[in-house]
Parts: C-alpha cells; structure tokens; sequence
C-alpha cells in the first residue's frame, strides 16, 4: 500500500467554481483507501506557499506519492518540495487552473478521471526543474507581456480563459516592450562557445523560457521544447503590432510561432537575461519582482512525476 498525501487548494479560481472536483476526489480517496492501493489523505492550503510545507511534511511523513490539486500555482509549491527528492517520491497531478501548462504538456489537461487512475496506474517520468534566480519553475517563465499579463490575472477573484483573453487585449495597447541582452549559458554557467547562439540584444514584446511546450490551453510558445531534454527553450517575440498581432496568435496555437520573422528561439541549458533595471517576472504564471539580471539555469532529471502510461510528450 503506498501512503500518499493530497493537497488541495480552496482558493484556486477553478475549485471555488467547480467544488465537485474536490468530492470527487475524496471519492477516489475513500476508493483507493478501501481498495488498499492506497493510504491517503486530503489536507488543505491556508495560505501562501502552504502548499510547500504541506508537501515537505508529507515526505517527512513517509508519503511516496505527493499529489497536488489545484492550478499552476499550487504545482509549483507543490513540486518545490520534491526537487531532488528520493526515489519512489513522486509528484501527482490533478490540475485545476486556468491554463494547465504542465498537466497538458504530460498528457494531463483537466481535473478528470485520467488525472485520478494516471495516480495509481501511470508512469513515474523524472523530468527536469529551471529555476529563475532562486524561485523554480516547471513549466514556463518569462517577462514582459506575459508578465504583466500574470499579474492582472492573479489579482482577479474570478478566473477563466474569457476574463484571460480580456486582460490580454485591455493591455496590448499599453504595454511597452522591455530592452534586454540573452546571453546563453553551458552546462557550467559558464558563456555559451563559440559554436552556440551568440549574445541577442532585443527589444523584448514577449520573453518566455520553457520547460515545457506551452503558457497552457496550447498556447505553444516554445513549441519544441522537451521536459526531460536537459535544455531550455527561449521564445524571444519583437515587433507586435495591431497588424501582425492575430497571425502571431495563429501561430501560437498552432505550433508555428518559429517560422515567423518576429520570433528567435534559442536553445541552451540556462541563460543570463540583462535588462535596464528591476521588475517583473513571472514563474509558473506566478508573478514575482526580480533583479534587473536573472539568470535561469536547469537542474536536469531532479523531480519525479506520474505520468499517463505510454505517454511521452
């Protein structure tokens, strides 16, 4: 029987919307309990960064299977507490936010019946973490617009794409892009050779680096990146205006954004971003103040996490 811990967020926009995720939950729970598959429990966050001490106190509790219910947020939390953690320790998923970047990129996009079974008959992966300046992230990071974006959207009571997509378009017209200097790093932070992308100064509409494939609701905005590829994929996008806006959009969502000529892409397993001065980022969807230099790195094969059998993004 393997002792498992669930930890769930009351306050994530979509599980106040939709409070049968929760009962369905404790169903499984009770299921799995009576089954012996099982020795689990439902506790709840009561705060910030709760989600981490929860999952600390679960492994120190002898839990192999953390599980996190809840949105971008609380994956995050979550999972910072099982970076390097031993082996059979693994992280679960049953996403419940807005855009489940992570969950949609392992083959887990909603709070559903796969995310339940995936806990107990999937596949543990060991996957990468990348972290910016001291904060993970495993998913996507990033500044400029998408940071902005984060912000106005984490102050929101109510949550969902349509109040996303109104944020987006409110701020497009008001958004001023950010002056910056990427340089890529190798896999001893140091400067990247001569034989890698070189130093790329821009003025920066979006600057995103991913783990993962996309923001969430496939919105592919690093299209090619691997979670488990020991690199980092950064979409660099310049030049947005109302007329080329709507094809940019198009191609996010249909995983061509590299073919355009506003787009770069670098690949790297970390890289030093320069800016002018401090300020926003955003980890996980999670915005944050930062340093006017960020240096994100990958800390490769350093979090287990169940997958769906035969699954591998």
């Amino acid at each position: 029987m393997k002792k498992a811990r669930f930890i769930f967020n009351p306050r994530s926009g979509y599980n106040i919307s939709n409070p049968h995720v929760v009962e369905r939950v404790r169903r499984f729970i009770a299921e799995q309990n009576a089954a012996g598959v099982l020795d689990a429990r439902l506790v709840s966050t009561e705060r910030p960064h709760h989600a981490t001490e929860l999952a600390r106190a679960a492994i120190a509790d002898g839990c192999e299977l953390v599980v996190a219910v809840g949105g971008d947020g609380t994956i995050n939390e979550t999972a910072t507490a099982l970076v390097n953690a031993p082996a059979p320790v693994a992280l679960g998923l049953v996403p419940c936010g807005s855009g489940n970047g992570l969950g949609r990129h392992l083959g887990i996009p909603r709070p559903d019946e796969n995310a339940l079974r995936t806990l107990v008959d999937g596949t543990p992966r060991v996957i990468d973490t990348a972290m910016a300046n001291e904060h993970p992230f495993f998913n996507m990071m990033g500044l400029g617009f998408d940071a902005g974006i984060s912000a106005r959207f984490r102050s929101l009571k109510k949550r969902g794409f349509p109040r996303y997509l109104k944020i987006i378009l409110s701020e497009f017209f008001r958004y001023k892009p950010v002056s910056c200097a990427i340089t890529p790093l190798d896999e001893n932070a140091l400067p990247a050779p001569a034989t890698a992308k070189q130093r790329l100064e821009a003025e920066a509409f979006i600057l995103a680096i991913g783990n993962s494939d996309q923001y969430g609701n496939d919105g592919f905005i690093t299209p090619l990146a691997r979670i488990d590829d020991g690199q980092l994929d950064l979409t660099l996008v310049r030049g947005v205006s109302l007329l080329n806006a709507l094809p940019l959009a198009i191609r996010l969502l249909t995983r061509r954004l590299y073919g355009s000529k506003k787009v770069a892409h670098l690949r790297a397993p970390g890289f030093v971003i320069e800016r002018s001065e401090p300020g926003l980022i955003h980890t996980d969807g999670e915005p944050r103040e930062a340093t006017a230099r960020i240096e994100v790195k990958i800390l490769p094969q350093s979090l287990r996490v169940m997958t769906p059998r035969g699954k591998v993004p």
